[in-house]
């Protein structure tokens, strides 16, 4: 029997609340300038909310101008970030309907570690002392995948011993690495993360763009939340599932409450089927690892459950939670989309299939997916029976320790798993396609024979694919810092590759959308705290900075009233650099609306 969810309202930790903006709305505009008087274009200017639970972001103009309407009050924080500068804050006490002039002047660091501190993961990984692209590919696709390497909590110094322990931790969330790998990747991190400040350049990629552009964040859970999906409710609130804690929390933006809807229990050990693993650092919580979710038109929400093999429903009026077993060997349901005729498709990652559920008739069809080698096959076989074994010590790794990688010399994660990872629907056919993220191919299965057709890409690490509305597939390459776009009706690929920052860099693009009106591709740029816009009939990107330092983000979503938004979720949380996790939107005009709210006599 299922236990009745429960709800903890926490809108009083976020600040105002119940007010519209335009009765609480408050002004804040000014110069952002260096201290030689010059001004600063692109500079972000935050305004943080009392309790610094909330924030609001805007970019400053050619001119070094900006104008930010925020709907807090009380004694608030404002701070000019720029790159190349330190971070300039100022103390302004605010009430709603205030209109105030606060200048801001950027310096120079005080001190080299200072200035390395500043720069984003991605300046970091450059200086480790890879042999060549090769040496360090296992690295990008093993140890990027779920959080960012290069904060100050993850490269301290340290031995190679001591990486090692740490490197036996990533194992236990599935990074598949052989004993020479971990050897290696110990000795590269002693010697690359030696403590020393860095000294990398980046470029400045500010675009004109930015000045229209405004970010929001709520800040949410607790330092071991791991708020992995967020999706967009037709009702317009943000529901964001927390695999770490098995909690579902629901942001209201009109409120900007937060609620907070525990999972039902479950009889498994914490971490579910995967309680033989060393659980990330050990602040997994949960039992069921709720994963992604996806809205159906009835206004149920589906939601994969990662750690107990099962899917569930859960309805946002009566908050009730409906649980279905997958069973059929399934390892780790991942992604989730529900097609135009209302039938849930998953894949499953670990054991290699796609799950197709109808909810009417409440029953499961899995695939199993092609094993592409022999290794594979043995995987796809026999993992479930070592995760079982693995089960009967709990958080030893045991399962690792018996895989042929560990064994068998030239085994690696490339050659063990498929791992289907993201899946979507094509809006032409109904055609159901899905990316195997190790396998590097992208799969076709027909919605009515189910007949599946695979395809190889032409990069590596096809992850998070999202078609547009004339059934062109985009596919995030993770592993070579690149966006592919796919025909299904020709079978070509094209590659572009992502802006960075300097020329050593990379990016691990997670996942992306596709915006249903302008045909824009929105993508994840992790390991810079970026969001990239990609504008397909100029071929062109633009970069939108994030305000926040250790930014990770995942699926991407778009509300009706023009918001790009996602969830912040490194692992562990406390690594980011507010501390917690948060729900975060882009309105790419939001600037406008703020000068047009203020009226004449607010512009800067």
């Amino acid at each position: 029997m299922l236990k009745r969810a429960t709800t903890v309202t926490l809108g009083i930790l976020l600040g105002m609340v119940g007010h519209p903006l335009s009765a609480s709305a408050a002004t804040v505009d000014g110069m952002v300038k260096t201290s030689t008087g010059q001004p600063v274009s692109g500079a972000m200017v935050t305004v943080f909310s009392a309790n610094r639970m909330r924030k609001q972001t805007v970019f400053t103009d050619a001119e070094g101008r900006y104008l930010i309407v925020v709907d807090y009050e009380g004694q608030l924080t404002v701070r000019a970030r720029a790159s190349g500068f330190a971070d300039h804050t100022q103390k302004v006490a605010i009430r709603n309907t205030d209109a105030q002039t606060v200048d801001l002047t950027v310096t120079a660091f005080e001190s080299d570690i200072e200035r390395s501190n500043a720069l984003p993961a991605s300046a970091h990984l450059t200086t480790l002392p890879w042999k060549d692209a090769e040496d360090r590919a296992p690295f990008v696709s093993q140890c990027n995948y779920c959080h960012q390497v290069g904060n100050p909590l993850t490269r301290g110094k340290r031995s190679a011993e001591s990486w090692v322990k740490s490197i036996e931790k990533m194992e236990g969330y599935m990074a598949i690495v052989t004993d020479e790998q971990v050897e290696r990747f110990s000795e590269v991190f002693a010697a690359g993360f030696d403590g020393e400040p860095i000294d990398v350049v980046q470029t400045d990629d500010a675009s004109p763009e930015l000045a229209h552009a405004k970010i929001e964040e709520w800040l949410v859970g607790d330092g071991m939340s791991f708020i992995h999906d967020a999706d967009v409710g037709e009702d317009g609130k943000l529901y964001g599932v927390d695999e770490g804690h098995d909690v579902i929390w629901v942001l209201d933006r009109e409120t900007n409450v937060v609620e907070k809807y525990p999972l039902p229990e479950s009889d498994l050990p914490v971490g579910g089927l995967l309680s033989g693993a060393a659980l990330p650092i050990g602040i997994f919580t949960g039992k069921h690892g709720p994963h992604s979710m996806a809205q159906a038109k009835d206004g149920r929400f589906w939601i994969t459950n990662a750690l107990s093999a099962t899917l569930m429903s859960f309805d946002p009026e009566t908050k009730a939670f409906k649980l279905y077993e997958i069973g059929e060997g399934a390892l780790y349901p991942h992604t989730i989309r529900i097609d135009g005729k209302g039938i849930v498709w998953f894949t499953i990652a670990v054991s290699n299939q796609v799950g197709r559920f109808d909810p009417e008739t409440e029953t499961f069809t899995v695939l199993q997916l092609p094993h592409n080698g022999f290794w594979r096959w043995a995987t796809d076989a026999f993992f479930p029976m070592l995760l079982k074994y693995s089960a009967k010590s709990p958080r030893e790794n045991k399962h690792i320790d018996l895989s042929p990688h560990k064994t068998f010399s030239g085994i690696g994660y490339q050659d063990l798993f498929n791992l289907p990872y993201g899946i979507d629907i094509n809006p032409k056919d109904g055609g159901i396609w899905y990316a195997k993220l190790y396998g590097n191919m992208i799969g076709h299965i027909d919605a009515e024979t189910l007949e599946i057709t695979e395809y190889e890409t032409p990069l590596k690490g096809p992850r998070r694919p999202r078609f547009d509305a004339d059934g062109i597939l985009w596919i995030p390459s993770f592993d070579e810092s690149a966006l592919l776009r796919f025909d299904p009706a020709t079978g070509e690929f094209e590659s572009y590759p992502l802006p960075t920052l300097s020329p050593d860099e990379y990016e691990t693009p997670y996942a992306l959308n596709v915006h249903p009106d302008t045909g824009d591709v929105w993508m994840t740029s992790n390991m810079s705290d970026r969001i990239l816009r990609f504008i397909p009939k100029e071929e062109r990107f633009i970069s939108y900075p994030t305000p926040t330092r250790v930014t990770w983000m995942r699926d991407l979503v778009f509300t009706k009233d023009g918001k790009v938004c996602s969830s912040s979720s490194n692992l562990p949380a406390y690594a980011i650099e507010d501390g917690l996790p948060s729900f975060i939107c882009i309105d790419p005009e939001g600037a406008d609306g703020d000068r047009a709210l203020a009226g004449p006599a607010g512009q800067p």
